[in-house]
């Protein structure tokens, strides 16, 4: 089969690669039908990530068709259309028991296309079926199921559950991409006063008015002043950085009002200074965290009703083989106008992959 190589920091390519197998009686293999670019593999080409080695298949969203599956798989069964998710959960670990499955010990947490080949390929194998891959309505498309894998758990859980967004809230976004945006549509779940969306991007600041954003600012020109006009000096209840780089970060904790929450969603190569000489007497919580996913079925079920905006997202889409070009338009997304790339092509019939 092909799938998207990593070959080292600036060194990638859609080439040969083995087709997976069935290693363990919990895995399976999927077909994939549909998949896209996260910011984070543009970290990784970076090299912010080491620990990704060269010859590792990237991707770690996808949806597609069980192809083959463990002796020891209960949920899913070859035939069934799937939603890959990017953190792989064992169930049974201390971690997996609490629900934290970004933390999980056994060989799990966020490992496709990090830790093991992912799922920019024709076919991937998928370790703790179980847990990790999600059975799909017939009413959610793939272009808008892929969305579920990771952009919007991590949206979600990471940026509003553990910001705790709650009703009559201001609430900044710092970073109008795919996740920023994503953490724009749902906190709004929760009945903010405001929602402000900070970016660079004409596009994504548009974007973001679009998903309900009351208020945007450019981040180029004072946002914080934006933010203490609109909250009478006070300060924003819930900053999320949604970049990953350490002028945001150190934006979100001058937004932040004495008792508020920032929550760090953004992937850091970089340190970042903590202004403790400003902060320590301020009571702000400072979140970090790697999505769990644990929000998946509940997130599926309000796709399935019509409830998030995912279509809104999608603005370019791919086949499979025009995986380098994808990457291209998604790594230029200030000139491009890029929020979410979407890949895939018409439906194949199903190979066999062996069992390993």
């Amino acid at each position: 089969m092909k799938g998207y190589v990593f070959h080292g920091p600036g060194s990638s390519a859609w080439e040969e690669v083995p087709d997976p197998q069935l290693k363990e009686a919990t895995d399976v293999v999927v077909r994939v039908d549909a998949v896209t670019i996260c910011g984070t593999d543009l970290h990784i080409l970076k090299g912010d990530v080491p620990e990704v080695r060269p010859g590792t298949v990237l991707g770690h969203e996808a949806v597609g068709e069980v192809v083959e599956a463990g002796g020891d798989v209960r949920t899913v069964r070859p035939g069934d259309r799937v939603l890959v998710s990017c953190i792989t959960a064992c169930g049974r670990c201390r971690y997996c028991r609490e629900g934290v499955y970004g933390q999980c010990l056994e060989d799990g947490g966020w490992i496709l296309g990090h830790l093991i080949d992912g799922t920019q390929a024709e076919y991937v194998r998928v370790p703790y079926a179980d847990l990790s891959v999600h059975p799909l309505p017939s009413t959610v498309t793939d272009e808008d199921a892929v969305l579920l894998a990771d952009i919007f758990p991590t949206a979600y859980e990471v940026g509003v559950l553990k910001g705790g967004v709650r009703p009559g809230d201001t609430v900044v976004v710092v970073g109008a991409g795919p996740v920023g945006l994503a953490a724009v549509a749902t906190a709004r779940l929760f009945a903010p006063e405001r929602v402000i969306a900070v970016d660079v991007a004409p596009a994504r600041l548009e974007a973001a008015r679009s998903l309900g954003a009351e208020a945007v600012a450019d981040a180029r020109e004072a946002p914080e002043q934006l933010v203490m006009d609109l909250t009478g000096g006070l300060g924003a209840d819930v900053v999320v950085e949604a970049v990953g780089v350490p002028e945001t970060f150190e934006t979100c904790t001058r937004m932040v009002r004495p008792g508020g929450r920032v929550a760090n969603v953004g992937v850091h190569g970089k340190p970042a200074t903590l202004h403790l000489e400003d902060l320590w007497i301020k009571d702000v919580t400072i979140t970090t965290g790697l999505v769990d996913t644990h929000s998946t079925p509940t997130l599926l079920r309000m796709a399935a009703a019509g409830r998030l905006p995912l279509a809104e997202l999608v603005t370019h889409t791919f086949p499979l083989e025009r995986m380098e070009e994808a990457y291209d338009v998604f790594s230029r997304a200030a000139d491009t106008g890029a929020l979410k790339v979407v890949l895939g092509g018409p439906r194949r019939d199903l190979v066999a992959t062996g069992t390993g």
